[in-house]
């Protein structure tokens, strides 16, 4: 199925993801069970993440299962470390809005801080 899937034959892809779910699965608990407890992406959303990265895969000539369960394990680890790094940019305040402050603000507020 592999082979066939590499070829181009998308419905060996659909016959496929049932045979490997389970070892999926495996992966994405033993990588999770490593994270921070209260980590919050789940062992699901992980192999959907995984799953979603392989199907996008292009001009990949798998040579066994062997080498298509470590391409999956390094996807994992990569959305673990993204998903660590947004997580890290959320809480340094990277979604916020930057202003610099030009002398002008800066003296209204040590005005406002006198009073």
């Amino acid at each position: 199925m592999l082979r066939d899937w590499s070829g181009g034959n998308r419905e060996a892809l659909e016959g496929l993801l049932p045979l490997v779910y389970e070892e999926l699965h495996r992966q994405a608990a033993n990588f999770l069970r490593r994270e921070r407890a209260g980590h919050t992406l789940q062992t699901t959303a992980l192999i959907h993440e995984t799953y979603l990265k392989l199907v996008d895969q292009r001009d990949v000539n798998w040579q066994s299962r062997t080498h298509f369960f470590a391409i999956a394990a390094s996807l994992m680890r990569r959305i673990l470390v993204d998903y660590a790094r947004s997580k890290k940019r959320e809480k340094r305040g990277g979604d916020a809005i930057r202003l610099t402050l030009n002398e002008e603000a800066m003296n209204v507020a040590a005005q406002e801080k006198k009073r």
